[in-house]
């Protein structure tokens, strides 16, 4: 397996965006009074998740946390606490849309995935959020092969990096087992690292350097409601976690003006600037190349999802304010969306059986691995999911609302990624 060393030019960021078992009859009540009952099931195999997962979709649901309950009383009854598990299991759902929605745009190559991000000139603090942007550039490519193992050490060795690369300390396998190690990282240096990944055609390892510092981050927050209560114990404690590292992180700190706009405020050459209005100096940095502003600037991303958390009918609640005053831009994943995702591939047809099937077994009883994650994703599934993400854009977009900025649209923020990400700072 030979590294094809890449030329250095940081033009090729751009051009690497990929533009017969009977069940008897089971009983499942939804909170809304819905009734779903599964019949005597002809399936290939006596999979009762599978019988489970056909149930939870017989007849229109009402939210995700009459999905997370039925979830917990099948697919989850095994655990200690299957409310819980049920919970985390959709939380992680929602990571991976959003990593595949990431991917759909071509940006993975420059993403590092539960990276330490420090706050701003205090490097002792750091927090782990799900995905941060990274300027970068491809250093080489290796060809891969389906079904071989490839760890960090072998990259490592056949890339013959600089020797400002140390090896990561702890050893990785980009590719075990049919399992793909999501934004592997091979090597460090004082000011960068570097991740390695598969190309979307399965063929081949690309190795990326990517700077210390990020330009963007991701975040995503989700809590499931506890029956009898009308929303999440746990929301506001939510709220108040990701306010926090969304103000901490960059240079551009936000300010509520007395008329209750958000101006900003800068530390420039030793002196305080101000502004009236915090989205124009991010846009008109971008359009000039301020660099004097953009050095130090994260731009901040926010995902949330499930409804009864949020909102109040069509009012946000307190927590989804707390959150749209905090991140640059807050991104909320509707239960349509979710559902549909759900819906359409972990529980579609014969197309998205390895999904499915990754799905299961990351969950089964006596499991000995995930492969359902945002991190480590089955190699198949990862090739189902990326094929039908690109494919679906349009409809993938339609999952989402975008509460702040107010009038913004996620084209504008995929633009404006890209944009932050050509610039050399």
């Amino acid at each position: 397996m030979g590294f094809t060393a890449d030329d250095g030019d940081s033009s090729n960021r751009r051009s690497l965006r990929a533009n017969c078992t009977a069940f008897p009859s089971v009983r499942f009540k939804l909170l809304a009074n819905h009734l779903i009952c599964v019949g005597f099931l002809l399936l290939p195999c006596p999979r009762l998740i599978e019988a489970t997962m056909i149930g939870v979709f017989s007849v229109p649901y009402q939210s995700i946390d009459q999905i997370q309950k039925l979830l917990s009383d099948t697919v989850f009854s095994h655990t200690e606490s299957s409310k819980k598990a049920a919970g985390r299991a959709l939380g992680t759902i929602v990571e991976i849309i959003t990593y595949y929605l990431i991917k759909a745009w071509g940006h993975q190559f420059g993403v590092a995935i539960e990276r330490p991000l420090p706050e701003y000139a205090n490097d002792d603090i750091l927090h782990n959020v799900e995905f941060t942007y990274h300027r970068y550039k491809i250093l080489g490519t290796m060809d891969i092969h389906p079904g071989n193992s490839i760890s960090s050490t072998r990259i490592y060795n056949a890339a013959n990096l600089p020797n400002r690369f140390q090896k990561s300390r702890t050893s990785r396998n980009l590719i075990k087992d049919g399992v793909i190690k999501n934004a592997c990282t091979i090597a460090y240096s004082e000011s960068s690292f570097c991740n390695a990944y598969i190309s979307n055609d399965r063929r081949k390892m690309l190795l990326s350097e990517l700077n210390n510092t990020p330009y963007a981050m991701f975040e995503c927050k989700r809590v499931g409601v506890e029956e009898g209560m009308k929303k999440g114990p746990q929301t506001i404690e939510k709220a108040k976690q990701g306010a926090y590292v969304a103000r901490t992180v960059s240079s551009l700190q936000r300010v509520r003006l007395q008329d209750g706009r958000i101006g900003g405020v800068i530390e420039r050459n030793g002196r305080f600037e101000t502004f009236d209005d915090y989205y124009d100096v991010i846009d008109h940095a971008i359009i000039e190349h301020d660099t004097t502003i953009l050095k130090n600037f994260i731009l901040t991303v926010g995902v949330v999802s499930n409804h009864g958390n949020w909102f109040t009918s069509d009012n946000q609640n307190k927590e989804m304010r707390v959150l749209a005053q905090s991140y640059d831009w807050l991104l909320f994943l509707t239960d349509e969306g979710l559902a549909s995702f759900i819906k359409k591939i972990i529980n579609g047809d014969r197309a998205f059986s390895v999904v499915r099937n990754a799905f299961e077994s990351s969950y089964k009883e006596g499991k000995k691995a995930n492969k359902f994650t945002k991190t480590n994703m089955d190699f198949d599934a990862d090739k189902v999911l990326v094929k039908y993400f690109s494919k679906n854009r349009s409809e993938i977009l339609s999952w989402f609302n975008v509460i702040t900025p107010v009038g913004r649209s996620l084209e504008q923020l995929d633009n404006m990624l890209i944009e932050l990400g050509r610039m050399e700072v």
